[in-house]
């Protein structure tokens, strides 16, 4: 049976949800440089092979059973680009520290009980708000983290989605990076541990083939969740 282990993309490090002590723990990569407006991980690409080697030495040394039978729930910042995501669903693919990989973003994690919302987080790049719908991300609009206008947001929140203004809509405040003063009057806020709190609970269910591939999603807590993006390695 596959073991799902919940990963998060900080702006800063990634962390792996370790079950046996009910917490998350912190993996860096010594000698590696980050630029401003970069994440990280990027920094990985140029030593992949020993970037990789380390990673799957982290995860093993959490999660003591068949590397082969573990599928990692991956947790990225909201502004993950596209060519970033493929980026770091090929880096843990290949690390040899699992058999496949799902996707999801931050904002997509707020709420198992509530249908429609938007979400407001920061990463080191940009302020990031989305209308989430059944886990859809429906709209989504960046602010350079440098240069906004916390009143201007105030106002596109009203407009980011045409069901927003027929309908009240909760907002949601991801403050998982500490750094999200100039929003707590917009919503309600989510702690640090409220926030890891959610991923902790995110499961990988098998929902269909297509292709001759098993495709995945991410679900929390038995509620279903939609697909986002999925790879699984090939034997």
């Amino acid at each position: 049976m596959a073991t799902t282990i919940p990963v998060i993309i900080t702006n800063t490090n990634i962390l792996v949800y370790d079950r046996s002590n009910d917490e998350f723990k912190a993996f860096t990569l010594p000698g590696i440089y980050t630029q401003p407006n970069i994440p990280f991980y990027h920094s990985y690409a140029k030593k992949i092979a020993e970037s990789q080697h380390y990673v799957k030495e982290f995860i093993k040394s959490i999660h003591s059973g068949r590397l082969s039978k573990n599928v990692l729930a991956i947790v990225v910042p909201d502004d993950t680009s596209a060519l970033e995501q493929i980026f770091i669903n090929e880096f843990f693919l290949h690390s040899g520290a699992c058999k496949a990989v799902a996707q999801i973003t931050m904002g997509q994690t707020l709420s198992k009980d509530i249908e429609a919302y938007i979400s407001i987080s920061k990463s080191s790049r940009n302020v990031v708000m989305q209308y989430v719908r059944n886990n859809e991300i429906h709209a989504c609009r960046y602010y350079d983290t440098n240069e906004y206008d916390i009143e201007q947001i105030k106002e596109d929140a009203k407009r980011l989605h045409i069901d927003i203004e027929y309908e009240k809509t909760p907002i949601f405040i991801n403050n998982f990076n500490l750094n999200m003063d100039d929003f707590f009057e917009m919503g309600e806020i989510i702690t640090p541990k409220q926030f890891m709190d959610k991923i902790a609970d995110i499961d990988v269910e098998k929902i269909y083939t297509m292709n001759n591939k098993q495709y995945k999603k991410i679900t929390f807590a038995n509620n279903n969740g939609e697909v986002i993006f999925y790879e699984e390695k090939q034997e």
